[in-house]
């Protein structure tokens, strides 16, 4: 029992940026637009972050913080693309998620080539540390998220008309609900949760960063896994709900913390040295 318990930071560390990502990602499927670009925006969050934590952390205390809302702010603008290809251009979502998931890849390594003449952030010297239980505090961002994420869908009105432009989008519409709004509404909110979990990705752990933050040590790409988790079947209104979706999330976060352990792998740690992050 204790070594389970010993477990549960890590575990937490893991689930928390995929829940994250994952909410946001069933927000926009609810409103009927699939959002396969969880991994891209996770990617540009964690760049943000990143570079707002080394250019900050020495001349302002909490940058820690700042850079998660930086993140939060710049998932949401990219996301913006997809949200004018999907619902005004009536593109292929597909097509338009995989194209941000592309332009992150390149465009975070273009980006450290302006910055600092690297194809990556300089390394930072603290990144965030565990808060009350060796717990860090994102794991509790991401309770709030789940929490408020599962109120607003389903105790509000908002979300009742939000999953309406799902399920019926004419019927919306005929009630009255601006379909195109709702949908705009819900894949800048999946934008901004994914740059948050990939900010999280970043600055918990010390060292530099690129779009590829945001893949853990055994190879599994935490984008991808959030991708996974926000389609409960083949139509997009029939997304996980939120406290399903969270539980699917903590057996993910166990089993990634079990093979890490296995493999011999450390988990990354946010008191670690500076270290180096695999790039574009």
């Amino acid at each position: 029992m204790s070594s389970l318990l010993g477990m549960l930071p890590s575990v937490l560390m893991i689930v928390a940026p995929i829940l994250i990502a994952a909410l946001g990602g069933m927000i926009s499927e609810r409103s009927g637009v699939v959002n396969i670009a969880l991994e891209g925006l996770m990617g540009i969050g964690a760049f943000a972050a990143a570079t707002t934590h080394v250019l900050l952390e020495s001349s302002m205390r909490g940058s820690v913080w700042l850079a998660l809302l930086v993140a939060s702010a710049a998932g949401m603008a990219f996301s913006l693309i997809h949200a004018y290809a999907s619902v005004s251009l009536k593109a292929d979502q597909t097509v338009s998620g995989t194209g941000i998931n592309l332009l992150s890849m390149g465009g975070t390594v273009f980006l450290c080539q302006i910055i600092f003449r690297q194809e990556r952030t300089e390394p930072y010297k603290l990144g965030m540390m565990p808060g009350l239980g060796g717990i860090y505090p994102t794991a509790y961002i991401a309770l709030a998220v789940l929490l408020a994420t599962w109120y607003v869908l389903y105790k509000r009105p908002f979300g009742l008309r939000l999953r309406a432009c799902g399920e019926h989008p004419a019927a919306a519409a005929s009630a009255g609900i601006d379909v195109k709004r709702m949908r705009y509404v819900a894949v800048l909110a999946s934008g901004a949760s994914a740059g948050l979990a990939g900010g999280r990705v970043s600055p918990g752990r010390s060292g530099s960063q690129t779009s590829r933050a945001a893949t853990w040590p055994a190879g599994s790409s935490s984008g991808r896994l959030a991708s996974s988790a926000a389609p409960g079947g083949t139509c997009t209104w029939r997304a996980e709900p939120p406290m399903p979706m969270a539980m699917s999330r903590r057996i993910s976060g166990e089993r990634g913390r079990v093979a890490t352990t296995i493999i011999g792998s450390k988990v990354p740690s946010a008191s670690s040295g500076p270290g180096r992050a695999a790039c574009g």
